[in-house]
This record gives C-alpha cells, sequence and structure tokens, in this order.
C-alpha cells in the first residue's frame, strides 16, 4: 500500500476514534424514526446525514435526499464538521438528522457534533439495516437514491 492511502487510512481511523471518546452525558438525545426522518425531509424542516462509508452506500443505496458525508473523513473530526457547517450554511441551530447502518455510529457523532455546539442533532437510531430502536429504512421499503 502506498504511504498516502495508509496516512488517510490512520485519519479516518483517529478520528473515529475521536468521536468515541466523547463523554456520553454530552448527549441530548434527540431521536427520529425513519419514517419521520423521511416526512420531515420531504418537509424541507431537516437535512439528512447519511454518515456511512461509500462502500456501505454502493451495498445498500442511500435513503433517498440524504446527503453523503463519510464520517471517516480525511480531515478527520475537524473535516466532517467544517462539511457539515456547509450543508447547514453554518448555522449550528439547523435541524440535521443522521443515519448509519444500525444507529451505533450515528449516536457518537450526534455527542460530538452536540459537543461543538450543535443543538438540533437526530439520531436515526434504527439506522439504514434496523436495530432494537425499529425495522430500518430498508425494511421499511422508504425510497432510496
Amino acid at each position: 500500500m502506498n504511504g498516502r492511502f495508509l496516512t488517510t487510512r490512520r485519519v479516518a481511523l483517529a478520528s473515529l476514534a475521536a468521536l468515541t471518546l466523547i463523554p456520553a452525558f454530552a448527549a441530548t438525545g434527540l431521536e427520529m424514526s425513519a419514517p419521520d426522518a423521511l416526512a420531515q425531509l420531504k418537509a424541507g424542516k431537516l437535512i439528512l446525514v447519511d454518515i456511512r462509508t461509500p462502500d456501505e452506500w454502493k451495498q445498500t443505496g442511500v435513503a433517498q435526499g440524504a446527503v453523503r458525508l463519510d464520517m471517516q473523513h480525511p480531515k478527520g473530526a475537524p473535516g466532517f464538521m467544517d462539511d457539515l457547517l456547509k450543508l447547514t450554511k453554518g448555522d449550528k441551530n439547523a435541524p440535521v438528522a443522521l443515519i448509519c447502518r444500525t444507529g451505533n455510529r450515528t449516536t457518537q457523532v450526534q455527542r460530538y457534533l452536540e459537543a461543538q455546539g450543535f443543538t438540533q442533532v437526530f439520531n436515526v437510531r434504527e439506522g439504514m439495516a434496523g436495530s432494537a430502536a425499529g425495522p430500518g429504512w430498508l425494511r421499511r421499503g422508504l425510497p432510496l437514491q
């Protein structure tokens, strides 16, 4: 493997590790079901962000209307946050819903963003594949892009 790939991979892994170290008390616990996220998205009331990896997007497709923003950003957690700020036009109070495969990674990213001052970060805890929180986007038959 080339050095650039290894460096990019190390940055991504360090970002993921940093996100998992955010204390649990930082989360407000805002949650939303997959159907609610779709309804709010269609109504123009929030931005839905799929934080999974490009390989995962290829495997299952992406929730219709979701923005793809890999949490393993090449510039680490600050790069992820900068890209999200571009999506919200710099508004840390803009409603944002996060979706991943089963809701585990979205919980970590939600905590990180809240610690950075975002106030309306919703976790679609059932994710794309489903979890204890619900059957998930795919099993519900919700639209994909």
